[in-house]
């Protein structure tokens, strides 16, 4: 290929936005010639190298607004350390038909067996597959919404937990008590997204609980009834990573170094 044709098609890809076709133009060029391949190929191989770096760069700001603590995925969590978790049926969960079908998955145990790990991991399957995700503490979006009631300016703030996202994922349900209008707000949330699209939620208390949390028999059903129609329950009866990690610590720190 002549220089003032390359420097035109570099030019045109630019014009066009395919930045990173633009980029991978000489070494692509360079592919076809050595391996002799026809035009067909050389344009597919350019193409398919902007359309994965604008799934990466898709991925990356899907993962950057969905407000994630961290990012962890299922190949990291240690099944082993929790036998009484159902590895297929979190395998299954993952495959995503359970947003397909507007369900819900509710996280339950103790502190430190894992709930928020599986509930970022399942929702990084979700950004990586195109569904838009949004996470938050309980308490986050109680204190958010809270003060937009206060400002006037609820239902907007509302959207933000409702419509805007395809999976909304709500992290350390009852660890704090909840008043009647608090737990109302939470009600809001799940009602308005009740069989339109689906919750990950996690909590450290079995649902025969949430009515003490809540501070009201009638809004901790309705939010319940709500929730478990459409849901997968996953029980958690296990040990604290967290523990054990320390305990780890705490026998390599009395060990000392090696000598």
């Amino acid at each position: 290929m002549s220089q003032p044709t390359f420097e035109r098609l570099a030019s045109q890809l630019d014009r066009l936005g395919l930045w990173r076709a633009k980029q991978t133009l000489p070494e692509t060029l360079k592919l076809a010639e050595d391996e002799s391949h026809g035009y067909a190929a050389f344009l597919d191989r350019l193409l398919e190298d902007e359309i994965g770096a604008r799934e990466e760069r898709r991925i990356k700001n899907s993962l950057r607004l969905s407000g994630m603590p961290f990012l962890k995925t299922l190949d990291s969590f240690d099944f082993a350390f929790q036998p009484s978790l159902d590895r297929g049926q979190v395998l299954d969960l993952a495959s995503l038909a359970f947003l397909a079908r507007k369900e819900n998955i509710l996280l339950l145990g103790p502190p430190g067996v894992g709930k928020t790990h599986l509930a970022v991991a399942l929702a990084i399957c979700a950004c990586q597959n195109g569904y838009s995700v949004y996470f938050s503490s309980l308490d986050t979006m109680i204190r958010a919404l809270a003060a937009a009631d206060r400002a006037g300016k609820l239902d907007a703030k509302l959207r933000t937990y409702t419509t805007k996202s395809q999976l909304l994922v709500l992290d350390e349900v009852g660890y704090l008590p909840l008043s009647r209008a608090e737990a109302n707000y939470l009600f809001q949330v799940v009602s308005s997204r009740y069989e339109r699209s689906s919750v990950i939620l996690t909590s450290n208390k079995s649902v025969t609980e949430w009515p003490d949390v809540f501070g009201d028999h009638a809004i901790a059903t309705a939010i319940l009834d709500r929730l478990l129609h459409h849901s997968h329950v996953l029980s958690i009866k296990g040990h604290s990573y967290r523990l054990r990690e320390k305990a780890l610590a705490a026998v390599g720190t009395a060990a000392g170094p090696p000598a």
